[in-house]
This record gives structure tokens, sequence and C-alpha cells, in this order.
């Protein structure tokens, strides 16, 4: 079932966390901060959606990495019941895909709780002082890559925000797969 994330709540603030990378290292929000903002993206290695677009998603992670903002992606879902999103398997999408980000691991699912993340992608892009300034689409893709000339929503918005702080008040919501989660025992 398809799921869009909800408008962007600007100015708000992140729970911190640490969580385990598939780099071998722990990973804390403020020590992937950038100096110009953080893109904080809620992916994992099953979804269409995500696949569809993942290479625009490299792509715009090193563009953005490049003007000073800081890059992680994290996976939430329940790794038992989808075993394509575990933490082994998540390490090998990182080093096959080569990606320049730290890719972290929510295996207790607490922070995509705390963060009110809805789908896989979806996209959580902050100011330098890390208040959220974007919440929406990386483009006009869903299950299907749009064509290669289409806007890119997310790295124009995290521009703007590492240009001027403040993110575009118009944004269209990301759409993807629900978060997996856990039954409750």
């Amino acid at each position: 079932m398809a799921v869009e994330t909800p408008v962007c709540d600007f100015g708000w603030q992140p729970p911190p966390f640490a969580l385990p990378g598939t780099d071998g290292r722990l990973h804390t929000l403020g020590g992937i901060a950038g100096p110009k903002g953080t893109l904080v993206m809620f992916i994992c290695n099953h979804c269409p959606y995500v696949l569809a677009v993942l290479d625009r998603i490299l792509r715009d992670a090193r563009d953005l990495q490049s003007i000073g903002i800081g890059v992680a992606a994290i996976c939430s879902n329940d790794a038992e019941a989808y075993p394509a999103d575990s933490f082994p398997r998540m390490k090998e999408m990182a080093a096959r895909d080569g990606f320049p980000f730290p890719y972290l691991h929510d295996a207790d699912q607490s922070v995509a709780g705390a963060w009110g993340a809805a789908c896989t992608p979806d996209f959580f892009g902050f100011d330098a002082e890390m208040g959220l300034q974007y919440r929406g689409r990386l483009d006009a893709s869903r299950k299907q890559a749009a064509p290669r000339d289409t806007r890119r929503d997310l790295f124009e918005a995290m521009r703007q925000v590492a240009g001027t702080g403040r993110g575009p008040e118009a944004q269209i919501p990301s759409m993807g797969c629900s978060i997996k989660w856990r039954e409750p025992a």
C-alpha cells in the first residue's frame, strides 16, 4: 500500500539518535550534520519506490554533500518479516551501490517512531540549526523513475536551504511503501 508523507512542519526539531551503520561505526544525528544542513532519509532495500530512484538518491546525496549538507539514510523496517531489509543485507546493498553516506539500522524502530517516519522513501531536510525545512519528494518518480530531465525537487529544496536557511513553502509529499512496523507483542 502506498503512503504519502505529511506536510512539512517547519522548524520541527528531531529527537537525537545513535545508530549502527553498515560501515561498522555508531552514528549520531550531530555527527552527520553538515555545516549548511542535514538530510536524513528513511529507505530500505526492497521497496520498489526506493529501488526505482536509488541512482538518483545517490546522485543527489553526493551533490548535496558537495555544498555542505550532511546526509544519512536509515532503514527501520521489521527485518524478521522482511529479511531483505536485515542489517547484513543493508551492508551488501551499501557496498554494492557505493553509498556515499552512512546507512543506519534502526532495529528497534524507535527512531522511525519518534520522527513520525511514514514511508520509504521519506526525506527529512534540516537547516544548519536542525530545524525541519523539507519533507517532500525526491522528484516526480513513483514506482517507476520519472524521465531523466524531471525537476530535482529534493536537491533544489536542500540547495535553497543551504543558501537561505529556509525550505520552499510549496512541497509535494513523498510517496512510497509504508514503514514495515513490527507486530505488537
